[in-house]
Formats: structure tokens, C-alpha cells, sequence
């Protein structure tokens, strides 16, 4: 990195205490770095939460190096990975496509090396650490001026393990990418799937929604599209657009998830109400 202050970010479910040490060993490597926590509060193993979080808010932050740590497959052979990118960023985290979204939305992946080298990690590395024992130390060199082809051997990322939405005349599946702090849940289905399935959906617009619960019984419930909170009824639910672009499913001031009955739900189908 260029900068006389390099910018380094880091997102992670790993709570505030385990985060904060990631941070020193930054700091400690790279004392000239400003380090922003963006997220210690991705739930826990969320691989997809938390690549959702990184593609919304990288584009928003200065470029740098930013870690992403949503790694249930820790001390396996899973790669431990740094992604250059054609803004000039470079993402660290495990290859287990958390940091592949992040990657598009900031110009595309122009290459990625795992992190081999042993000089740009700590003496010991735990089996059960590697946020604090790679991916810190190999963003922490980055920054400092490291080129990313001296972390290791060129590799191709894995991408991230998200079905697609599917549009048909009238319907459309969505997968749930995940539950936001309000209880919302955020789908994979941006506008343009909605006019393939919809054509061009005027607010108030209802649609059935239907999904099978953990227990494995389908449940349908009848939403409208609307563009904000405040179009529905507090407590009713609605179909909205939110700030990244994604179809969003939530209820005014209150908790989807929970309202609505969709623990468990991977997937939704929307379709048209028939017209009377």
C-alpha cells in the first residue's frame, strides 16, 4: 500500500475481545495503520452473512486492506487466502468464498496467493487462531508495503456456495441469504429478477410467499411490495428493496424471523396472486 497511513479494516464473528487482538497484531506489525473494526457481530460460522456484509460495505470504505474471518473450517486444509483486486484492495481471509463478493463489487479479482510464507505470519500459529496468527499478520505486512505475490503460491479462489434466483412467469425462488439485526431477511434476488418474474411490480403490489420451516411444514403468508417501513401497518409484513439492491423481507418494527415463523427457511418462492 501506498499510503502514509494505510487503512486496514477487519470483519469477523468473533466478538469484540478476539477481534481486538487481531487489531494489536496489526497495529503491532503496521503501527502507522488506521484499523477500523467494521463488524465483530457476524453470527457465528455464517460464511454467507458475513460475504453479504463485506459486498455492501467494502465499495465504502477507503481503499486498503481489509480481513475477513467467518472460518468454521479453521485449522483444516481449507487455504488461508489474499485477493487483489482491481480497485486496489486486498482482501485476507480463509478460500471458503467469503471474500469473493467483496472482490467483485471492488472492480473483480486480478489475483490471489494463499499465505504460505512463513515470514508474514506469527512464530506460532494455533490450529484454532488463524485470525490472529495469519490473516492479521499477512494484512498487517500488506499494508506496511508487502506484495501480495510474496504471501505464497497463485491460487484461484472458491466462490461462494449461493444458489441463484430463479425466475419463472409469475414466480420467483429465492435463497435467504441471511437475517439482519432487526429480524429482516435479506434475499438473493435483486430488482431485475422481480420484472422477470413480475414485470414491473407498482407498490401495494401482494404477493404469496411461501417456505418450509424447520420442522419441514410449508407455510404461506400474503406480502405486499412496497418501498419503505412505513407503507405497511406496524407489525404487518412487506417486500421492499433495500440499500444494497437486494429484495429484503421484513416486518414494520418488528422481527420477521420471528413474526412470520422463518427460522429455518434456506429458500422462499414468491408468486403472483391469481387476479379474481
Amino acid at each position: 500500500m501506498s499510503e502514509s497511513r494505510p487503512f486496514v479494516s477487519l470483519a469477523t464473528d468473533f466478538g469484540a475481545a478476539y477481534t481486538a487482538i487481531c487489531a494489536g497484531v496489526v497495529y503491532t506489525i503496521a503501527p502507522s495503520a488506521n484499523v477500523l473494526v467494521l463488524s465483530d457481530e457476524i453470527t457465528p460460522f455464517d460464511v454467507r452473512e458475513g460475504a453479504m456484509l463485506l459486498r455492501q460495505a467494502l465499495p465504502y470504505l477507503p481503499v486498503g486492506v481489509h480481513v475477513g474471518i467467518v472460518d468454521p473450517g479453521v485449522g483444516t486444509s481449507r487455504r488461508p487466502v489474499a485477493i487483489a483486486t482491481g480497485r486496489g484492495d486486498v482482501l485476507v481471509g480463509p478460500d471458503n468464498g467469503l471474500l469473493v463478493p467483496a472482490a467483485e463489487m471492488l472492480g473483480g479479482i486480478v489475483g490471489a496467493h494463499a499465505l504460505e510464507n512463513p515470514a508474514y505470519r506469527l512464530p506460532g500459529v494455533s490450529t484454532s487462531f488463524h485470525g490472529r496468527d495469519v490473516f492479521s499478520p499477512a494484512a498487517a505486512h500488506v499494508a506496511a508495503g508487502v506484495d501480495v505475490a510474496d504471501l505464497g503460491a497463485a491460487v484461484d479462489p472458491l466462490p461462494l456456495n449461493v444458489p441463484a434466483a430463479v425466475a419463472e412467469d409469475d414466480e420467483l425462488t429465492v435463497p435467504v441469504l441471511y437475517t439482519d439485526r432487526f429480524g429482516s431477511q435479506v434475499l438473493g434476488a435483486e430488482r431485475g429478477d422481480l420484472a422477470a418474474a413480475f414485470g414491473a411490480l407498482e407498490p401495494g403490489t401482494p404477493l404469496d410467499v411461501e417456505w418450509n420451516g424447520a420442522d419441514g411444514a410449508s407455510r404461506t403468508v400474503r406480502v405486499p411490495f412496497q418501498l419503505t417501513f412505513g407503507s405497511v401497518a406496524v407489525g404487518e409484513p412487506l417486500l421492499w428493496i433495500d440499500s444494497s439492491g437486494w429484495l429484503g423481507l421484513g416486518v414494520n418494527q418488528g422481527r420477521a424471523a420471528d413474526v412470520l415463523g422463518l427460522a429455518g427457511a434456506r429458500s422462499l418462492t414468491l408468486r403472483a396472486v391469481p387476479q379474481s
